[in-house]
């Protein structure tokens, strides 16, 4: 099953959940009429939306490139994360208006231990179906299946102090506590909806993924090879679930085409092996030049005209720099 495969089933799946535990917390509410709980279910309406969009974005993120898509569909998914985050945040002021308003007019609670049941149990299936939404999105690049995942989990963390408000309401009676842990809740919910939008702006923006081009240096800092002299203006782009790398490789002035097409593949066998195929790499082979003798760590060359030197180690700073590396 290939990587796009797998987040759509993955998402049908959540889509589905979201639904079904959607009802058994509109069932809670109406058993007890507390606010607390119409807040975790009015987060759940944007989670059963968001879920369904998720779905058709990854679904629209899977398919092939085509002519008028020639890096794919994968940007869909920073939209759908977009949308989603913004859900969030409008169910997160919804929610602070009703709490408010409840502190005016407060419902008598009814059967509230068994609300508390019926909502615990919903915090334990959002909270697996989250960390599983939010592993199989780092591993497959998926930005939409993470933030499917990082809601479902923030809603576990919301709907888990929300059990503690009510435990607190059930013991001590207290009428205010209940649309007090609803604001208070309704505020994280707003500031992970400000979360998602603000990393899937940075998506569309193209804005550099720091936390992959480290892992991208560090790797091939270990897996260097002696005819990769250096390496250099090192690009990242992500699309979805498709990664685009491009950057600029320098080998021996005297490889011929075939001879440096050889070391480009290599360089791509070995990032695709660690990274998944969902890399695509576009390198560009240089020719050294004099001052690269300096840094080489090449031990057979005939042709060279300086000794070496030192070794210069790639770094997140000079691998992006769009000169080749020279020593001072």
């Amino acid at each position: 099953m290939n990587r796009a495969t797998q987040n759509f089933k993955i998402q049908k799946y959540i889509a589905v959940i979201s639904v079904a535990l959607f009802l058994i917390k509109l069932f809670a509410w109406y058993l007890t009429h507390s606010v607390a709980i119409l807040t975790d279910a009015l987060e759940s309406i944007v989670n059963v939306v968001a879920g369904f969009i998720g779905l058709y974005s990854l679904y629209v993120s899977g398919k092939p490139k085509d002519q008028d898509h020639p890096y794919g569909h994968g940007k869909v998914e920073f939209l759908s994360a977009a949308i989603e985050g913004l859900l969030i945040g409008i169910a997160g002021i919804f929610i602070i208006r009703e709490a408010v308003l409840n502190l005016y007019e407060p419902h008598s609670i009814q059967k509230l231990d068994y609300g508390i049941y019926l909502v615990a149990v919903t915090a334990i299936i959002n909270l697996f179906a989250g960390m599983i939404c939010v592993k199989t999105g780092k591993k497959n690049n998926s930005l939409a299946l993470i933030a499917s995942g990082k809601h479902l989990i923030a809603d576990t963390y919301t709907t888990i102090g929300i059990i503690i408000g009510l435990v607190l309401l059930f013991v001590t009676g207290i009428s205010w506590i209940d649309s007090a842990v609803a604001i208070i809740f309704a505020l994280v919910i707003f500031y992970t909806g400000y979360k998602i939008v603000r990393s899937s702006i940075a998506g569309i923006m193209d804005e550099a993924d720091m936390e992959l081009l480290n892992k991208m240096v560090i790797f091939l800092n270990e897996n260097r090879n002696p005819n990769w002299i250096d390496l250099h203006n090192l690009r990242i782009i992500k699309y979805g679930a498709m990664i685009h790398l491009d950057c600029h490789l320098t080998v021996p002035w005297y490889f011929n085409v075939h001879q440096a097409h050889d070391e480009i593949d290599r360089l791509s066998g070995l990032v695709k092996q660690h990274f998944g195929d969902s890399v695509e790499l576009f390198v560009h082979s240089d020719g050294c030049l004099d001052f690269s003798c300096a840094l080489c760590e090449k031990t057979d060359c005939e042709v060279r005209k300086h000794a070496f030197q030192k070794k210069i180690v790639w770094t997140m700073e000079n691998i992006s720099s769009n000169k080749k590396h020279q020593i001072d």
